[in-house]
């Protein structure tokens, strides 16, 4: 069955300059990681509950206590600006439309006031810089502008080289497309935008003190790190492989879950991303620990597509999808969706 969310990708790179259509869907390396994402959650196969009164289904749930329709997000990524000329602030039009909430990177290339005047909750995701005076300059813009949560990427010490042997796109990128909220808070200072590679998990006590927001610690893969953060005053933890983008072979999203859940038990809420494509990625999600599943390459493609309304359809779509998911699985509420659905999930009761 054919499904408008299917053919994103091509509509959209129709309508992309191809240099930007291949930085939108490359991985690192030979693009392992980033291809077989998707695939993964295709190879799952569950065990539906049968005779439950599925007759009211609720989709809803909460995330650091924002409320939300769907355990459905979109994930921060870079060079909207390309997709729309409005860049994030259309993007959190969509957002706004579904009433699910949106991560703004600190790369992008629309202000956080703007982003913030769609009314959608947001919470700013930050590459940490070698220069942290400048990144808390940034951060005093995004909790000045609202944002409700830090998200601190801590995968990318330094950029993962991509597949493909085209120009980078940064290259051509004009002035604004990027880094736009970085350029602001260092007014006429010179901007020096490489990233530290001296993180440890005091950064993660740093961002809650200079922002007084909880932290997300974002692109981790193992059950240790994740104890780590934790340990450090991590908020939530979330389970990532960078779309694939930064080192090739590196585990997937999904297979990681488990293992991180396992780790960190309840003590923190348990987000991934990587490849979520349908409904029922979402309820494999749901049922393997995680309280939410966020949507990176789709909603840039949607947002190619259709502006604020192609994303809007892609969350709406997403959502019903789960819902039916539920629906046919035995599972009334989220608190159903538990790990006895997966052949061979791990139960965490």
């Amino acid at each position: 069955m054919s499904r408008w969310v299917d053919d994103l990708q091509v509509a959209a790179e129709h309508l992309l300059p191809e240099v930007v259509a291949a930085y939108y869907r490359q991985g690192a390396g030979d693009g392992l990681s980033a291809a077989e994402a998707a695939q993964g959650w295709r190879d799952v196969r569950l065990r539906p509950r049968v005779l439950r009164d599925v007759s009211r289904v609720t989709t809803a749930t909460t995330l650091l206590g924002t409320p939300v329709p769907w355990p459905i997000a979109i994930a921060p990524t870079s060079l909207q600006r390309y997709a729309a000329d409005a860049g994030e602030a259309a993007m959190a039009v969509g957002v706004a439309a579904t009433d699910t909430l949106l991560v703004v990177s600190s790369n992008a290339g629309s202000t956080f006031t703007s982003v913030a005047a769609a009314g959608a909750p947001w919470w700013v995701q930050v590459y940490v810089l070698r220069d942290r005076g400048l990144t808390r300059g940034m951060l005093d813009l995004a909790t000045s502008a609202g944002a409700r949560a830090v998200v601190v990427t801590v995968d990318t010490p330094i950029t993962g080289t991509k597949d493909g042997d085209g120009p980078s796109v940064w290259v051509s990128t004009p002035t604004g497309y990027s880094h736009t909220n970085v350029h602001l808070a260092a007014g006429s200072r010179p901007v020096d935008l490489t990233k530290a590679d001296d993180l440890t998990p005091d950064i993660i006590g740093w961002l809650a003190e200079v922002t007084g927001l909880p932290v997300v610690v974002k692109g981790v893969v193992r059950g240790d790190d994740a104890v780590r953060a934790v340990d450090a005053g991590a908020a939530a933890v979330w389970v990532s492989n960078h779309g694939g983008r930064q080192l090739d072979q590196t585990v997937s999203a999904l297979s990681a879950l488990s293992e991180v859940v396992a780790a960190v038990g309840d003590d923190v809420e348990v987000y991934v991303d990587g490849g979520v494509r349908r409904g029922v990625d979402v309820l494999i999600a749901r049922a393997l620990g995680a309280r939410c599943a966020f949507v990176g390459r789709p909603a840039l493609w949607a947002l190619t597509v259709d502006g604020p309304a192609g994303v809007e359809r892609l969350v709406a779509e997403l959502g019903a999808e789960l819902r039916e998911a539920m629906t046919v699985a035995g599972c009334p509420t989220l608190a159903d969706v538990a790990a006895d659905l997966v052949v061979g999930g791990s139960s965490r009761e």
